[in-house]
């Protein structure tokens, strides 16, 4: 399921498309401000969301061999509920 069914789908109890769209919208922005917010965001019933931030690692170029520093890297983690399945 694309966003843009997800839309669909929810304008077949709302009013137009332009309000599922803009529901749509505001519900991912406001996962991500939260995320951003280092605050963790919890969908009872489906799963909860996390910030993950990696460490700064070692590396190699696999044509070279040299090794090169990994930056660290801001990651969203996905963990279901036991109910999803």
């Amino acid at each position: 399921m694309t966003k843009n069914d997800l839309i669909n789908k929810l304008a077949e109890i709302m009013p137009s498309k332009k309000n599922a769209s803009e529901a749509v919208n505001k519900l991912f922005e406001s996962i991500l401000t939260a995320l951003k917010d280092g605050q963790k965001v919890v969908v009872t019933g489906f799963g909860s969301f996390n910030l993950k931030v990696t460490e700064t690692k070692k590396g190699r170029n696999p044509k070279t061999g040299e090794v090169v520093m990994i930056p660290p890297k801001k990651k969203i983690r996905f963990k279901q509920s036991k109910e999803v399945f």
